[in-house]
């Protein structure tokens, strides 16, 4: 049973030996709390306050700017453009 044991954690050690290290988080300017900040989930994956708003409706949740916000980041989406962009 130690043969077996030994045998996983090297290869555990092996794959973790390689990969890179873990990116931070991309934050965008608004979070949603969910729930009210009553055990609920926290989303700060948001551009404009009425994204945000728009998807609390419902939940008893609350918006609120991202203290950690830093700007735009590599990889971020690009925030929506205005309303009727595309004609529809």
């Amino acid at each position: 049973m130690r043969r077996i044991l030994t045998a996983v954690a090297l290869c555990a050690l092996g794959l973790t030996a390689n990969s890179e290290p873990a990116s931070a988080e991309i934050t965008y300017p608004w979070c949603a709390q969910y729930n009210g900040g009553r055990g609920g989930g926290r989303n700060c994956g948001f551009w404009t306050r009425e994204q945000c708003m728009a998807t609390i409706s419902g939940n008893g949740g609350y918006c609120e700017a991202n203290a950690m916000y830093r700007g735009p980041q590599p990889g971020m989406i690009p925030p929506p453009g205005p309303p009727g962009r595309y004609g529809y």
